[in-house]
C-alpha cells in the first residue's frame, strides 16, 4: 500500500510542479498526447509546436486518435488562468471500438454500461422480451483488443409462430451525445413492437423487428451506421433516425434507396422541406411549432423587443429564421441575435452589453448548462429578465453535475429560476385509450418498469418516449393498411427491396392519411409530414416546472391557468422603460416676466396716448411725433411677443403649437421693424442733412415728413415680405429635441427621456442667417449714424440724441442676445429669461429715453398749458413757423443789445482818451511860444513858418502822435462794428 501511494505521488509530482510553474508564467505547459493518438494544436505549425513550451491562457487543444480508435474522456482541453488544463482529473485515451452488432438483440434488450461508445471496459447485459428465452451468456465485456469476450446470445421462442414473416426496421437511437434520447425512446419503441407483434388484427402475417445502433447524435457516426444498415442483411423496410442532425442526413440519402424515413425525435424545421426530404415523416412536431406559442406569449405580456441566442446547428438556425419571420409579422423586433459553437461566454456578454431582457435560447441540454453558468456570472437573470427555453430538457437538467462548467448547483438553480419553456404536448393529458388500448398513464407505468427503476429525470429522451411509442404504432398501422392494396397489385410487403418504388408509394400514402389516438395525443401529419400537436407552456417556479397553459396553434386558442409567477411584481419589461417627459418653462418665471411685459405694454400705451394728445404742442411737433408713435407701437408689439415665447405644450395643444410659433415670429419681427426702423429713420435723416456741404444744407433743411414715413414703410415692407416668403416656402413647425436619458432615484429599471419642444423649419439656419445678417447690418449702421451725429443740434428733430442712446441700447442687447439664445436653446428657462428680459429692457429703456424727457419738460415748464391758454384767447392756434421766427428774432435782439452796450462803453473810454491828448498838445504849444527868438530863428530855417502852417487839429491824422492815431483807428473800428451790428432792419428790435 505504501509503495502504491509512493508511485501515485511520484506520478503526480511533475504535474504539480508544472502547474506551479505555469501559474507564475501565465500559461500552461504542453502535455503529452495519449497512446495511439495525438494532439491537434490550433493555429500552430509543427515547427512552432517543437519550440513552444508554454501555451497561453484560453488556448484549446484537441485529442485525435489513429485508425479506428476513438477518444474516451475529454476530447478538448482548455488552458485555465491558474496554469492547468480543464478536466485533468479525467484521462483521455484512444481505445478500439468493439463491434456494435453485439449491442442489438433480436426479441431482447441490451443494456450498455456505461452509456456511450462500446470501448474497453464496456459491459453489455442481455435480457429477452416476454415469451422468449435467452440462449448464451447474459453479459459480455469489451476487451482492449476491440473484441467482446463472449459470443452474442439469442432470444428464441419456446414455440415458433408458424407462417409469420419478418419486416425489419433500421433504427438509430442516440444513446449518448448532445441529446441521449435513445435511453428512454428505445425501451418505448420495444414496448410498442411487443404489443404490435402480439396483436392478431395488425399485420397478422408479419412480425416487426428493430435493428438499432447508437448514433451518438453525430452525423459522422450516423453515416457509418447508415452504411451498415443499408449494405448488410436483412433489407430494412423503414429507417428510424433520432435527433435532427442525423435525420437530415438519413432522410436526404433515403430517397436513393426508396426508403420511408420515420423520426420520433427530430424537430428541425428544415426537415419540413418536401422537395429535399420527399419520404420523411415524424411524430415529433417541427421546432417551429414553438414559435406561434412564443409569439402569442410575447403579445400577451406586451413585449415588442426580444433577443435570441442559439447554438450553431441547422435545427436551431432554421427555427430562429422562422421565429424572425413570425415576430416581424406580429410587429415584434429581434434587437439582438447571438450564436455560439461550443463556448457561449462571448455571446452572453453581448446580450448583457446590449441590454437584452426577453431572451429566447435555442440549444441542446448540455450547452444549456454552459449558457446558464455564464448567465449567472454576468447576472443576466432576476426580475428584469425572462428566458424562453425548449421544454424537452430533463426536469433536473440544471442540477446535473457537469464537468464542463464551473458553477455550483446553487448557482445554476438561482440563474434558471422563472424561465419559461414551450414544449410540444408529448403525453396525452386526457384519459383516453387509443390504438394500443393503453392510456397515457398505463404507458408511463409500463415504461418505468422497463427502465428498471432509473430516475426519469436522469434518463435522456424520457419526455420523447411517447413519441417513439406512437411512431412504431403509426408504422404498424400504415403497413397494415398497405397489405390489401399491395395484394390487389400482386405485391406483398416481404417483396420490398430498395428498387421497388410501388411499395414505398403505398407506405407513403398510408402514412400521409394516418389518424389515430396515441399515448402522445391525436396523431395526424401535415402536408410536410410533420406532426400537428398542442404546445405546453411551463414555468420554473421554486426549482420545479409548473404548467401555466396550453396553446393550440391550429386554432390560435390559448388555454391559460393564470398561475404564472414572477420575481418582481409583474412580468418584466422588454427593455429599460423610457418615460418621455417634456421640459416645460418654469411657470414662476413665465408669470414674473409676463408681469414686467404687461407693465411695459401699459407704459407704451401711456407714452403713445401722451404723444398723440400733445401732438399740437410745438416741442412735441419738433420731435416728429408720428415716428415716435411708430416707436411706441413697435415696443408694444415686441413686448406682446414675450407671451407666445413663454407658451409651450403645457398651455397649448401640439397641433396648435405652429400657430404660436408664427405669432412669436411676426410680433417680434414687426415690433423690431416699427420701433427700431422709426428711430433709425430719424438718425439717418439728421446724418444726411448735416454731413452735406454748406451750399447744399439749406436746400435739405426743409424736412418733408412723408420721406421719413416712406423710409419706415420700406423697412417694414422688407420684414413683411421676408416673413411671408419664409412662412409660405418653409413654415414653422414643432420639433422635439431629445436629451440624454436620466435615471430616476426610485426605480433603476426606468429611464426618463427629457424632451423639449422647439419652433423650427426645414432650413431654419438659412432663414435665421438671412434675418440676423440683415438686422445686424442695420444695427451696425444705426450705431455708426448715432455716433456721427452725437454733437449735432437741430430744431427739426429735437430728440435725435435720445434716439441715438436708444439705438445704442437696442443694438448692444440684440447683438448679445441673438448668439446667446442660440447657445442656450436647449435650456428652456435660461433661453426664455435671456431673450424676454433683453426685449423688456430694450423696450423700457427706449420708452424712457424717448418719452420721459418730453413728459418732464412739458410738466415742469407748463408749455402745453400756456399754449392752450393762448389758443383760447385768440380763438385760433398760432402758426408754428411764425412762432419759431419770433423766438429767433428775440434771441438776436438780446444779442444786439449786449453788443451795443459794450460799444457804448468803449466809445466813452475813447472820448476820455482824446480829451487827455488835446490837453497835452495845448501844453506843448504853450512851451514852444516861450522859447528865445534866436532859437526860433534857427528853427525857422529848418521848419515851415508857423504863419504858413495850419494849426494842428485832432482830425489831422498825420500831425497826431502815434498813440492818438491808434486811438482814432480803434474808435473808428468800433464805430464800424457798431454800425454793422445795428443794421437798419434790426434797429426796431432794440426797443421791442
Amino acid at each position: 500500500m505504501e509503495q502504491l501511494l509512493f508511485l501515485v505521488v511520484l506520478y503526480s509530482l511533475p504535474t504539480l510542479i508544472s502547474a506551479i510553474h505555469n501559474s507564475t508564467t501565465g500559461g500552461c505547459a504542453i502535455i503529452r498526447p495519449p497512446r495511439d493518438g495525438g494532439i491537434r494544436y490550433r493555429g500552430l505549425t509543427q515547427e512552432q509546436i517543437r519550440s513552444v513550451e508554454i501555451l497561453p491562457v484560453d488556448y484549446e487543444i484537441e485529442y485525435i486518435c489513429r485508425a479506428s480508435r476513438v477518444i474516451v474522456g475529454p476530447k478538448v482541453r482548455k488552458c485555465l488562468p491558474n496554469g492547468t488544463w480543464t478536466e485533468m482529473n479525467q484521462i483521455s485515451r484512444c481505445l478500439l471500438v468493439c463491434p456494435r452488432s453485439w449491442m442489438s438483440l433480436e426479441n431482447g434488450r441490451v443494456a450498455l454500461l456505461p452509456p456511450g461508445q462500446p470501448v474497453e471496459g464496456t459491459v453489455l447485459r442481455y435480457s429477452c422480451h416476454a415469451g422468449f428465452l435467452l440462449e448464451g451468456f447474459n453479459i459480455s465485456h469489451c476487451t482492449k483488443l476491440g473484441k467482446w469476450d463472449s459470443l452474442k446470445p439469442l432470444c428464441a421462442r419456446p414455440c415458433a409462430i408458424a407462417g409469420k414473416k419478418k419486416l425489419y426496421i433500421g433504427a438509430l437511437f442516440p444513446m449518448s451525445g448532445g441529446w441521449p434520447g435513445g435511453q428512454a425512446c428505445l425501451p418505448a419503441a420495444q414496448m410498442a413492437l411487443d404489443l404490435v407483434n402480439n396483436r392478431s388484427d395488425i399485420l397478422p402475417d408479419y412480425e416487426l423487428e428493430l435493428i438499432h445502433y447508437d448514433s451518438m447524435c453525430d452525423p459522422g457516426e450516423a453515416t457509418k451506421l447508415l452504411y451498415d444498415l443499408l449494405y448488410t442483411e436483412p433489407i430494412k423496410i423503414v429507417l428510424m433516425p433520432g435527433c435532427s442532425s442525423v435525420s437530415t442526413l438519413v432522410a436526404e440519402a433515403a430517397r436513393m434507396w426508396n426508403l420511408i424515413v420515420f423520426s420520433y425525435g427530430s424537430s428541425s424545421p428544415a426537415l419540413s422541406n418536401r422537395q429535399r426530404f420527399p419520404t420523411f415523416f415524424r411524430t415529433h412536431p417541427s421546432a417551429t411549432l414553438h414559435n406561434p406559442t412564443r409569439v402569442r406569449l410575447f403579445q400577451k405580456w406586451g413585449w415588442t423587443k426580444i433577443a435570441t441566442i442559439q447554438q450553431t446547428t441547422e435545427v436551431f438556425t432554421s427555427t430562429l429564421d422562422d421565429l424572425e419571420e413570425r415576430v416581424k409579422e406580429a410587429g415584434i423586433e429581434i434587437s439582438v441575435r447571438q450564436s455560439f459553437l461550443t463556448d457561449p461566454a462571448v455571446a452572453v456578454k453581448n446580450l448583457k452589453r446590449q441590454d437584452a431582457r426577453i431572451i429566447v435560447g435555442l440549444f441542446y441540454e448540455t450547452e444549456a448548462r454552459k449558457v446558464f453558468c455564464e448567465v449567472f456570472k454576468e447576472k443576466l437573470y432576476g426580475k428584469k429578465y425572462v428566458w424562453f427555453l425548449i421544454g424537452w430538457y430533463a426536469d433536473n437538467w440544471f442540477k446535473i453535475k457537469d464537468p464542463a462548467i464551473n458553477c455550483t448547483v446553487e448557482n445554476m438553480t438561482e440563474a434558471v429560476e422563472g424561465h419559461v419553456t414551450t414544449e410540444i404536448v408529448m403525453l396525452n393529458p386526457e384519459i383516453v385509450r387509443g390504438a394500443s388500448n393503453l392510456t397515457s398513464q398505463d404507458f408511463m407505468a409500463q415504461l418505468m418498469s422497463r427502465l428498471g427503476g432509473k430516475n426519469p429525470e436522469e434518463t435522456g429522451g424520457f419526455q420523447e418516449a411517447p413519441l417513439a411509442y406512437d411512431a412504431i404504432w403509426a408504422l404498424a398501422l400504415a403497413l397494415n393498411k398497405t397489405v390489401a392494396p399491395l395484394r390487389a397489385k400482386g405485391w406483398a410487403l416481404e417483396d420490398f427491396n430498395y428498387n421497388n418504388k410501388d411499395i414505398t408509394a403505398e407506405i407513403y400514402r398510408a402514412l400521409n392519411t394516418s389518424s389515430f389516438e396515441g399515448v402522445s395525443g391525436h396523431v395526424v401529419f401535415d402536408a410536410q409530414g410533420s406532426r400537428m400537436a398542442w404546445t405546453l407552456i411551463e414555468q420554473l417556479q421554486g426549482g420545479s416546472y409548473k404548467k401555466i397553459g396550453y396553446y393550440d396553434s391550429t386554432k390560435g386558442n390559448l388555454s391559460w391557468y393564470a398561475n404564472d409567477k414572477w420575481i418582481g411584481a409583474s412580468p418584466p419589461a422588454d427593455q429599460t422603460m423610457v418615460i418621455e417627459e417634456f421640459r416645460y418653462l418654469s411657470q414662476k418665471l413665465f408669470v414674473s416676466v409676463s408681469v414686467f411685459a404687461g407693465l411695459g405694454i401699459l407704459f407704451g400705451i401711456v407714452c403713445l396716448s401722451f404723444n398723440i394728445y400733445n401732438s399740437s404742442v410745438r416741442y412735441i411737433q419738433n420731435s416728429q411725433p408720428y415716428l415716435n408713435n411708430m416707436t411706441a407701437v413697435g415696443c408694444v408689439l415686441a413686448l406682446a411677443a414675450v407671451f407666445p415665447m413663454g407658451l409651450d405644450g403645457l398651455h397649448v395643444h401640439r397641433s396648435q403649437f405652429p400657430v404660436v410659433c408664427q405669432f412669436r415670429l411676426w410680433l417680434l419681427g414687426l415690433g423690431f421693424s416699427l420701433a427700431y426702423g422709426s428711430m433709425f429713420t430719424k438718425i439717418w435723416w439728421v446724418h444726411t442733412v448735416f454731413t452735406k456741404k454748406d451750399e447744399k444744407k439749406d436746400k435739405r433743411k426743409h424736412l418733408e415728413p412723408w420721406k421719413l414715413y416712406a423710409t419706415v414703410a420700406v423697412l417694414l415692407s422688407i420684414d413683411v415680405l421676408s416673413l411671408l416668403i419664409w412662412q409660405i416656402m418653409d413654415p414653422l413647425h414643432i420639433t422635439v429635441e431629445k436629451f440624454t436619458k436620466e435615471a430616476p432615484k426610485v426605480d433603476l429599471d426606468v429611464l426618463i427621456q427629457p424632451l423639449l419642444e422647439h419652433c423650427s423649419s426645414e432650413k431654419m439656419n438659412t432663414w435665421l442667417g438671412v434675418v440676423y445678417g440683415y438686422k445686424g447690418l442695420l444695427l451696425l449702421l444705426g450705431i455708426f449714424l448715432a455716433y456721427e451725429t452725437k454733437s449735432i443740434s437741430t430744431e427739426k428733430i429735437n430728440d435725435h440724441r435720445a434716439v441715438g442712446m436708444a439705438i445704442y441700447n437696442v443694438a448692444v442687447l440684440c447683438m448679445i442676445t441673438a448668439p446667446v439664445t442660440m447657445i442656450l436653446s436647449s435650456q428652456q428657462d435660461a433661453s426664455f429669461a435671456f431673450a424676454s428680459l433683453a426685449i423688456i429692457f430694450s423696450v423700457y429703456i427706449t420708452l424712457v429715453v424717448l418719452f420721459v424727457p418730453k413728459l418732464r419738460r412739458l410738466i415742469t415748464r407748463g408749455e402745453w398749458q400756456s399754449e392752450q391758454q393762448d389758443t383760447l384767447k385768440t380763438g385760433s392756434s398760432t402758426n408754428n413757423n411764425e412762432d419759431e421766427k419770433s423766438r429767433q428774432l428775440e434771441r438776436e435782439n438780446r444779442e444786439l443789445q449786449k453788443i451795443v452796450q459794450e460799444a457804448h462803453y468803449v466809445f466813452t473810454q475813447k472820448e476820455e482818451r482824446v480829451t487827455d491828448l488835446r490837453n497835452q498838445l495845448a501844453e506843448r504849444q504853450a512851451l514852444r511860444s516861450r522859447r528865445p527868438t534866436s532859437v526860433q530863428n534857427q528853427n525857422q530855417n529848418h521848419s515851415v513858418p508857423s504863419t504858413q502852417t495850419a494849426p494842428p487839429s485832432y482830425t489831422d491824422k498825420q500831425s497826431l502822435p502815434s498813440s492818438f492815431s491808434n486811438s482814432s483807428n480803434l474808435y473808428q473800428g468800433e464805430g464800424k462794428l457798431s454800425r454793422n451790428n445795428c443794421h437798419n432792419s434790426r434797429l426796431p428790435l432794440l426797443y421791442k
